[in-house]
Formats: structure tokens, C-alpha cells, sequence
């Protein structure tokens, strides 16, 4: 019976096909962080052009193309709320050379919708923050509300009678109206707006009494003295309102809302180039350029370990259920 023909191959053919075979092995694993990226790097934003998120975007990308001498470049890809984006991430590679920005918004999309194509928690594994920012509570300036308390002392000594303005039902800046109604036990209307200028016009004519919105979204008016900031929302004062108290100072014990952006990668991505990822973000939110817009726009640049935005995550889409649940807010 004839030997295999590998059997007759020289022993220098067949050291040539193992090098050969290892190769090909090579070649086809996962990339490591010791030779990444060694092309250019998409990172999808899941929303239009413009945006106070998109711009941090960009001067990140700036800066980690600038570490690691690849293109790291913005592809906007809007629509449906974000899920086109979100989807197409989804079902990239996971190589690292696509990254998407994820934010708050989803944990609270997970909450409020009963079924969406992608799954925050499972689908992903997150980089790092980009940047956290927490929301003003605001009124027309000359209002008779000068504090939180004033505010909760005139829902209680008047049921039903004020409005709190918000922007879209479900949206962040509204559910933290509720669970301000909820926390305060005061019975008061939260209005909903399709648009932040739509909402900023409703303060100043007096529709509303009290809105909830970001810094960024009320810049103009508060700047030019139009509307009164009685109160923010993260765990500690604001770095560009350091003048105005906390709601927790304000004494409505308990309160905090803080919103966040991030980066993250489709699950399965080498935890090394997740890692080296984690340490070029936190790099490009330490520079001058991104902390200069970041305080301007009320937003606090600062990174996150991947576990703990993983965490973060978590515990966001437990709150937001139970403050859907509690407001009476029906799943989409």
C-alpha cells in the first residue's frame, strides 16, 4: 500500500507547510493591542452632525488619531433614535475597528421599549465615558420661585396647578421630571416638547413654570439673563455654575440625575485593545481642547473603567424602569 504522500514530502516541505499553516493562523485570529490599529478606525455616532455629543466626538477621534497614527474617523449614522447606528455596530466585526457612541439615552430605550434590535447590555462591551453632565432646573427669570423648596411649597399649597416643561416623553430631561414629581410627592403636570427651542419659548411665556433641560440645550437664554438656574442635578455643583446648589443641597433629598456619552465595541472585541482603547480615551479627554468645550458646555470630561460603565449601565436601566413604571409611562 502506498505511504501517504505527506510521508515523501522532505522534512524542509514540511517545516515550509507548518510555517505556512501558522501563518494562515495568524492572519485569520482576532487583533492584539501589540500591532492595533493598524488601519483606520470607524466610530459610528448614532445621531446627526452638530450635536454638543457629536463635537466631543470628534475631538476625541482627533486626539486618539493623533496617539496612535491612524485615522480615527465620525460616521454619523442617524435614525429611528438612534438604532440604525446602533444596529450597524451590532453587526460589525468585532476587531476593534469599529467603535460606536453610546450614552444614557440607551439604558433608558432599553426600559421604555419592549423590543429593539440590539441589546445595550449584552450586544457591547464599553470602553470608557466620554463625558457625564447633570441637568438645570429652571425657571422665567422674575419668577416667584427663587429655590427648589419654593417650588415643591407651591405644587403642595396648589395641586395640579404648575407645569414642568421637559422635551420629548420618555427622553431623559423628562423622566427626570418625573422622578422629581415622584421624589418631591407633589402633583404637578409635566408637559412634554418636541424641541428644546420649543420648550425654551414655553419658560419664557410662562407656560411653563419649571423646566428640566441640559445646560447646553438653555445656554443662550440663561446667559442673557432671561432664565433663573434654581437648582442642577449631578452629585455636585456644576464646574461652569458653581454659584447654583444641587437639588440635593436644594433639599429634596436623594435627587441625582447625571446623564453620560461613551465609547463602546461589538461583544467579543480582545479585552488588550479594549483596554489600550480605555487608555486613549482617557488621554484625549485629559487634553486642553476637550476640556475647554466640555466646561463650556457644562459637561464633565472624565473617563471610566470598562467594567465600571458596564456597571453604570446596569443599575441606569433598573432606575429608568422603575421610574417609567412608578410615572405611569406606557413601553413603546
Amino acid at each position: 500500500m502506498p505511504r501517504p504522500f505527506i510521508g515523501r514530502l522532505p522534512r524542509c516541505g514540511i517545516l515550509v507547510a507548518c510555517a505556512m499553516a501558522l501563518l494562515a493562523a495568524a492572519t485569520c485570529a482576532p487583533a492584539q493591542a501589540d500591532n492595533y490599529p493598524s488601519k483606520a478606525v470607524r466610530i459610528i455616532v448614532p445621531y446627526g452632525p452638530g450635536g454638543i455629543a457629536d463635537v466631543t466626538m470628534r475631538l476625541v477621534a482627533q486626539n486618539m488619531s493623533k496617539r496612535f497614527g491612524q485615522q480615527f474617523f465620525i460616521e454619523n449614522r442617524p435614525g429611528a433614535g438612534g438604532v440604525v447606528g446602533m444596529q450597524a455596530a451590532r453587526e460589525a466585526a468585532p476587531d476593534g475597528y469599529t467603535l460606536v457612541m453610546v450614552g444614557g439615552g440607551l439604558a433608558i430605550a432599553k426600559a421604555l421599549f419592549k423590543a429593539l434590535p440590539y441589546n445595550i447590555e449584552t450586544d457591547f462591551t464599553p470602553i470608557s465615558t466620554t463625558a457625564s453632565y447633570g441637568l438645570v432646573i429652571a425657571t422665567k427669570a422674575g419668577a416667584p420661585y427663587k429655590t427648589i423648596k419654593d417650588v415643591i411649597a407651591a405644587a403642595k399649597a396648589h395641586p395640579g396647578t404648575l407645569n414642568f416643561g421637559t422635551i420629548n416623553a420618555g427622553s431623559s430631561q423628562n423622566l427626570s421630571a418625573e422622578l422629581f414629581r415622584i421624589m418631591a410627592g407633589i402633583d404637578v403636570t409635566v408637559v412634554p416638547y418636541k424641541t428644546t427651542p420649543e420648550l425654551a419659548n414655553a419658560v419664557l411665556r410662562g407656560d411653563v413654570d419649571v423646566a428640566f433641560e441640559y445646560f447646553a440645550g438653555f445656554q443662550s437664554p440663561i446667559s442673557n439673563g432671561q432664565m433663573t438656574v434654581l437648582a442642577t442635578t449631578g452629585p455636585e455643583r456644576a464646574s461652569n455654575l458653581p454659584n447654583v446648589p444641587t437639588a440635593i443641597e436644594s433639599g429634596l433629598a436623594g435627587y441625582e440625575v447625571t446623564s453620560w456619552n461613551g465609547l463602546a465595541v461589538p461583544a467579543g472585541t480582545p479585552q488588550d485593545i479594549v483596554a489600550e482603547l480605555n487608555r486613549a480615551v482617557d488621554e484625549a479627554l485629559k487634553s486642553p481642547e476637550v476640556q475647554k468645550f466640555s466646561n463650556t458646555a457644562g459637561m464633565d470630561a472624565r473617563s471610566m473603567s470598562s467594567a465600571a460603565l458596564h456597571d453604570r449601565i446596569k443599575s441606569d436601566v433598573a432606575k429608568w424602569a422603575q421610574v417609567i413604571e412608578k410615572a405611569g409611562i406606557q413601553k413603546q
